[in-house]
């Protein structure tokens, strides 16, 4: 009982060391972007603050665990066959951002539109916040804490909602264009809306995942919604990480 009470701890203050190290990396981007706009250096933080999600939050070495040997009617071996499924719908969206992105540089180059700075840093941080408690609720419902869960998963949720005001309801509206009115509009109103589409289907993939964790649902030994509902939820963050400096930080303001 001890040794499980370490290691959750163990796993929790993992989740904050990472969580420190992803605002710092944030926070340095920002000033590379007022200083001396390295698009090198911008690109490199944006891919090690990726891997670090990937790693840390996401678990992609979970998906080595697939083992044909245990039988086909086990728990185990259908959650793990879930896992690879799931992941392959991750890299199959992922193309769609990644295409998004190509159109950016291809319609902006080396330019960006003028949006508000310190609104863009806001929601970023707002995102990675939601992040550090999202890994959170996993830990502690992975412990059979669903009250911790639901505490955790629930201010993961209202900061989802929080990220979407910010660019919706307020980013949307400060914005220096129109829907329609040139390529700097398309590609801010296609890359934030589709994001933004996909932090709502977040956010409601949540609410289901904590009514159910209500009920009792979920264990220990049975929490695959809680992770799967994590693992999108860390993606829809990894995605933010690239659309960040590619909107708000790469180039001169056209």
């Amino acid at each position: 009982m001890a040794d499980n009470h370490t290691d959750v701890k163990s796993k929790l203050n993992q989740g904050v060391v990472i969580f420190v190290l992803l605002a710092f990396l944030t926070f340095v981007e920002y000033i590379i972007a007022i200083t001396n706009q390295s698009l090198l250096l911008l690109s490199i933080i944006a891919v090690v603050k990726a891997g670090m999600v990937l790693y840390y939050y996401m678990h992609i070495y979970k998906l080595g665990e697939l083992n044909d040997d245990l039988p086909h009617s086990s728990k185990e071996w259908k959650t793990t066959t879930n896992r690879v499924g799931f992941w392959l719908f991750i890299l199959s969206d992922s193309f769609l951002f990644a295409g998004l992105l190509v159109t950016r540089f291809n319609l902006l180059g080396f330019t960006r539109p003028d949006l508000e700075q310190i609104l863009g840093l806001a929601v970023t941080a707002v995102l990675l916040v939601s992040s550090f408690f999202m890994n959170r609720a996993e830990t502690l419902m992975k412990a059979g804490d669903t009250k911790g869960f639901l505490i955790s998963s629930g201010i993961t949720t209202l900061l989802g909602i929080g990220f979407l005001v910010g660019v919706v309801g307020v980013e949307w509206q400060h914005a220096p264009f129109s829907v329609g009115d040139n390529a700097a509009s398309g590609v801010f109103f296609m890359l934030t809306g589709m994001h933004a589409f996909h932090v709502l289907t977040g956010v409601i993939f949540l609410l289901v995942v904590i009514n159910n964790a209500r009920k009792g649902v979920y264990s220990p030994e049975n929490y695959w919604p809680v992770e799967a509902a994590t693992v999108y939820w860390h993606f829809v963050d990894v995605v933010w990480i690239f659309f960040y400096p590619a909107l708000y930080l790469i180039g001169k303001l056209a």
